[in-house]
């Protein structure tokens, strides 16, 4: 299968360039290359389509957003954390299911904690808004197309990065063969949580 990963530079998305390699041939894409492509730019999504015509797969891991005070976070930065990683998203999958090969699969990236997070309020809507994209834009797939999203916790190795105890974290490994079945699997509107 021909397959795009945008955010291929990243923790997540360098691992599953990594597992899908074995098996496909890959385009990485992100803001800073090789290919490049920006979720906030329709315009990226729309070129980075029509250079790339014969795709089979559209993978995201350029799916990050901040944590935020509630108490004190602005209008602005809210509807900037929506843009980014919500409506960017939708718009990379509503460009997919026109591009896509028959039978082809979307696979996005949401997130989940499995306790409440200081700060994870603005995260919490994003992601609880992607899952119900995802399982209701299912429904709506032309052409066999699937759609699913990933939905990991905290990833062990951006967990060391940042000095904190790796211990409550997946693998990126573990994160990244999810990614794989969701792609070569017959999935269709889940959220797949590794």
């Amino acid at each position: 299968m021909n397959v795009l990963v945008i955010g291929a530079t990243g923790t997540v998305g360098s691992a599953v360039v990594g597992a899908l390699e074995a098996s496909h041939r890959v385009v990485k894409a992100s803001r800073r290359g090789p290919v490049t492509v920006d979720l906030e730019d329709p315009s990226s999504l729309d070129a980075i389509f029509d250079e790339m015509p014969d795709l089979d797969a559209v993978v995201c891991c350029a799916a990050s957003g901040p944590l935020v005070d509630l108490a004190s976070v602005t209008d602005d930065e809210i509807a900037a954390g929506i843009r980014g990683k919500l409506l960017g998203q939708v718009a990379l999958a509503r460009r997919a299911l026109r591009h896509l090969r028959d039978g082809g699969s979307i696979t996005l990236t949401g997130g989940t904690f499995s306790a409440p997070l200081e700060g994870g309020s603005l995260g919490a809507l994003i992601n609880t808004g992607l899952e119900g994209f995802v399982r209701n834009a299912a429904g709506e797939m032309p052409r066999n197309l699937r759609i699913n999203l990933i939905s990991p916790g905290w990833i062990k190795e951006t967990l060391e990065s940042l000095g904190m105890d790796p211990a409550d974290g997946t693998p990126v490994a573990e994160v990244a063969r999810a990614y794989v079945e969701a792609v070569e699997g017959t999935a269709q509107g889940q959220t797949i949580r590794p």
